[in-house]
């Protein structure tokens, strides 16, 4: 959920610094746009809003959404595809939905890093606690052959007896 929106007549970014694990994406791809030493740190008319579009969409975590003026945003990645970050977070790009255990929808996303460590603060994004514990991933052999499973509805958790 966004805590922080900036807005022109043609886009508004949504920022929510809850999830966002500073990676820089943003500042190194529209330094017009995005730059911490300014308050705000959006300047929303620094670029055109397909160049802020794109600088959004390259960031990982999902903090930072967009939203154009006709009401159009991203429209996410189909199928979902996770991506294992060597050492670090799960990096999910698609319609991220993440519920809770009693299966109430605690946020949607675009993007979303999860945590992997196991050792986050905001779980179940990651903090980048992953840093600081020194996680080192174990990694497995591949099998030699994959089931495929005909629909997300087929893929269920093993029980841990």
């Amino acid at each position: 959920m966004a805590t922080r929106s900036y807005r022109s007549e043609s886009i508004t970014v949504h920022w929510d610094p809850t999830i966002c694990i500073h990676t820089a994406i943003c500042l190194r791809t529209l330094p017009g746009v995005f730059d911490t030493k300014q308050r705000p740190w959006v300047i929303i008319d620094g670029g055109s809003p397909d160049d802020i579009a794109a600088a959004i969409e390259a960031c990982p975590s999902g903090a930072l959404t967009y939203e154009r003026a006709e009401g159009t945003g991203e429209t996410p990645a189909s199928p979902a595809v996770i991506t294992v970050r060597p050492n670090g977070p799960l990096s999910v790009r698609g319609a991220v939905r993440i519920e809770d255990s009693d299966g109430m929808v605690f946020d949607t996303l675009p993007r979303a890093t999860l945590c992997r460590c196991g050792n986050t603060k905001n779980a179940p994004f990651c903090d980048l606690s992953h840093r600081r514990v020194g996680f080192i991933e174990n990694t497995r052999a591949v099998a030699p052959e994959r089931v495929e499973a005909d629909s997300p509805a087929a893929i269920t958790w093993a029980d841990d007896d």
